[in-house]
């Protein structure tokens, strides 16, 4: 069984093993980006500013839409984009319509 000391400077080495390859690995993965990013033509000023998918879509939050349905007391709305809410659930288990509360 190894003693205490051996066993931490067994550690010391398995540390500086590990920070070696990660450096080692990390320089690999620039040497990598730079390749790639010479030969695409891109500077880092590109990769900080994003950029729009070929097709067009929409790459941010969804835009806001106009409520399609108010609750008559409350005046909560909702734009039927999401769940159901609570109040408009409720007020559908007590026989009303949906249509009913269409603003």
């Amino acid at each position: 069984m190894a003693t205490l000391q051996e066993l931490l400077d067994q550690k010391a080495a398995l540390e500086r093993q590990i920070s070696a390859a990660t450096k080692a690995s990390r320089a690999e993965a620039i040497a990598q980006i730079r390749t790639l990013m010479t030969l695409h033509g891109l500077t880092p000023a590109d990769l900080a500013t994003p950029q729009k998918h070929a097709t067009g879509a929409h790459t941010g939050s969804r835009s806001k839409v106009a409520p399609k349905y108010r609750h008559p007391e409350t005046g909560a709305t909702w734009t039927s984009r999401d769940l159901k809410p609570k109040w408009l659930t409720e007020q559908l288990a007590n026989g009303k319509k949906v249509g009913d509360f269409a603003i």
